[in-house]
């Protein structure tokens, strides 16, 4: 069995990268999937598909319509989300995708530091699995993968 996993949160540092190779070493059957991590691209992308907007605001939404279709094709076709929480950046879109694997009956597995445990309670008692590092989370599609 092979399973398709989304990896929502920030796009500023390298994480996702770690847990793929984490994965790999582990000769795990997941494909990752997630939002552009190419952020200059990410906001651009519905210029370059629209064409030039009148403002700044227009170009933030026709960029948002574009990623908001790219979320909901590739996390609607996971098997699992990973939805990562973390101190340094604002979480909005981690927040957003986590709830949309809720609504659609996705399986989420949330990952958050313990000073995080208040401001994410009601979402994490919506998780089946909540933890605090990529590591846990990992271990958790590890299991998911084992046969006996």
């Amino acid at each position: 069995m092979d399973l398709t996993v989304y990896l929502a949160g920030q796009i500023h540092d390298n994480w996702r990268n770690e847990l793929k190779e984490k994965a790999i070493k582990l000769e795990l059957p997941i494909h990752f999937v997630g939002p552009m991590e190419n952020h200059e691209r990410s906001d651009a992308i519905g210029e370059e598909i629209k064409g030039n907007q009148p403002n700044a605001i227009m170009k933030d939404e026709a960029a948002s319509e574009i990623n908001n279709l790219r979320t909901q094709v590739l996390l609607g076709k996971s098997d699992v989300v990973l939805a990562l929480f973390g101190e340094s950046y604002k979480q909005w879109n981690s927040a957003m995708d986590a709830a949309t694997a809720i609504t659609l009956g996705k399986p989420l597995i949330l990952v958050r530091p313990e000073s995080l445990h208040h401001p994410l309670k009601e979402l994490s008692n919506k998780a089946q699995v909540t933890v605090e590092n990529t590591d846990q989370a990992l271990k958790a599609l590890s299991y998911i993968l084992e046969t006996n």
